[in-house]
């Protein structure tokens, strides 16, 4: 599967209609971002069950702002529309797939009462 480009409008709608969502904020100038953005398009090649989108910062400000972006390149992860996951700078190939990995083997129903606990105090 390809990766995804996602803009403000299309944000919520992708992360909330699918089961993961993984997230690359991104941006042309980033040097960084343009060592993980192979890596990144290899495993969607791996993964064809787990969308993958990517955000362009300096296209995206408002989405970027709104998901407290402050370095790139950085990558988000959603399980049923919620985030599970984050982590800026670049990753090899086999620790995406470790996370992915652990991503799909989450027991969603602990981390909804693991949410609903925090918000509790």
């Amino acid at each position: 599967m390809a990766t995804t480009e996602l803009t403000f409008e299309k944000f919520g709608e992708t992360v909330e209609n699918n089961e993961i969502v993984l997230v690359d904020f991104w941006a042309a100038w980033c040097g960084p971002c343009r060592m993980f953005s192979p890596i990144y398009e290899e495993a969607s090649e791996r993964h064809e069950d787990v969308v993958f989108g990517k955000v362009d910062t300096e296209a995206e400000q408002q989405l970027a702002a709104a998901a407290q972006i402050q370095s790139i390149p950085t990558l988000m992860a959603f399980r049923q529309g919620i985030a599970v996951f984050r982590h800026s700078g670049v990753l090899q190939g086999e620790a995406l797939d470790d996370i992915i990995r652990q991503i799909k083997e989450l027991d969603m129903d602990d981390v909804r009462r693991q949410i609903e606990e925090s918000q509790a105090k």
